[in-house]
């Protein structure tokens, strides 16, 4: 009998979510995909089909009154949707990405009340980013209590990082409080592991750096496909230069931000969050392709895309020594698959490594970019979180 799963990412403001269809004996298959957006201004839910036809395009005129939760009627009409959009095949369950999983959840886990009450706990590690993850969730939990909902976490594949790797030079409480580095992306990490056998086995059993680099941006350091370095750790703020945030910085200027400009933990949430990255940087845009079709009148433009690269191979750079060498460099994410330009600027830099770049195969943004005496095979690879969400959901409904 024919199945259907749903894939859910939420964010602050919007839910992702793709719709998988399979049949006895055959590959799933996507057969919808599309987002609720605005939720908190003018909510906007929109489906396409697997040939890019809008299957629904609907708007709401404002969002839930103050007080109730936004997701509620946008997600119930998605459910309401799904299920009249599926007929007959029953909706096997539904997964969604959960930001923090912190140091108890290793593994995708079925909700629960008692679940769901755990991961709310984590809130302090993630206040931006786990309620919005569980908003969906508790929704449906409402609405349908028994319709499975697997959680499939950020930070999972990040538990095999050694301790040396996820500690922080801290007092000792703190690590008892959970301040510690976790990592994060690692849905789309565990995806780029799980291709590198079929495409490239001598990447899937040495040493290679993936980049996952979009709007959120970092990098991977991983022995045999497992996770040894990552460079977001407590949060998602740590790093390289994205989009909005800031990456890596002095925790100094966090304290000159209380002190000369009287900022609160507010007001520093806002700037490291949304002022900072590319668009601080820059002062007009947070993303690369604005920037780059400004850099040649812009100066601050063309600057931020320089830190942009010049953050990037640092630190590549210095995850090397962790993993004793590098086989491999794998791009992905929406920056990492489609900006060659980038790609050719970062590869430039790691040429001391023994990195050469086939200019044509970049330029058509192939699977492999890299010369073939190249010491380091260079790979773009497209990630898939939701198919990762569809593939936790299924194995997980199998051992239930």
């Amino acid at each position: 009998m024919a199945t259907a799963i749903l894939a859910l990412n939420a964010g602050s403001s919007s839910v992702k979510f793709t719709l998988f269809h399979q049949e006895p004996g055959a590959e799933a298959r996507r057969i919808a995909h599309g987002q609720l957006e605005g939720l908190n201004t003018h909510p906007h839910f929109r489906a396409t089909g697997a040939d890019g036809a809008v299957l629904v395009d609907q708007t709401w005129p404002a969002p839930a009154p103050e007080g109730e939760d936004p997701h509620h009627g946008p997600v119930a009409c998605l459910l309401d949707w799904v299920t009249s959009h599926l007929g007959d095949v029953p909706l096997l369950g539904v997964g969604h990405r959960v930001v923090h999983g912190g140091a108890e959840f290793a593994a995708p886990i079925r909700i629960t009340p008692e679940t769901l009450a755990r991961l709310e706990a984590l809130t302090p590690l993630a206040p931006l980013h786990q309620p919005a993850s569980l908003g969906p969730i508790r929704v449906l939990l409402g609405l349908q209590p028994d319709l499975p909902q697997i959680a499939c976490f950020d930070t999972a594949f990040h538990h095999t990082l050694p301790d040396t790797a996820t500690r922080l030079p801290l007092p000792a409480s703190y690590g008892a409080k959970g301040v510690r580095r976790y990592g994060f992306h690692g849905l789309s990490y565990e995806y780029i592991a799980s291709c590198l056998p079929g495409l490239s086995p001598r990447l899937a059993a040495g040493r290679t750096i993936v980049a996952h680099l979009g709007n959120g941006a970092s990098l991977c350091a991983m022995a045999a496909g497992r996770s040894t370095e990552t460079t977001m750790g407590f949060s998602v703020l740590d790093g390289l230069v994205m989009g909005t945030r800031c990456g890596q910085i002095d925790p100094g200027v966090l304290l000159y931000m209380m002190r000369a400009e009287g900022l609160d933990a507010a007001g520093i949430e806002k700037v490291l969050y949304h002022q900072a990255g590319l668009l601080g940087l820059s002062g007009v845009s947070s993303d690369v392709r604005d920037l780059q079709e400004r850099a040649a009148g812009d100066a601050a433009a063309r600057e931020a895309l320089e830190m942009f690269t010049y953050r990037l191979v640092q630190q590549i750079g210095a995850m090397i020594p962790v993993l004793g060498g590098l086989d491999g460099l794998v791009f992905t994410a929406g920056i990492g698959e489609h900006d060659a330009a980038m790609r050719q600027a970062a590869c430039a830099r790691l040429a001391w490594l023994g990195v050469r770049l086939d200019q044509a195969a970049n330029d058509a943004h192939a699977a492999v970019i890299s010369t073939p005496d190249s010491t380091v095979e260079v790979r773009v690879i497209p990630t898939d979180e939701e198919s990762m969400i569809r593939r936790h959901v299924v194995a997980s409904l199998t051992q239930a």
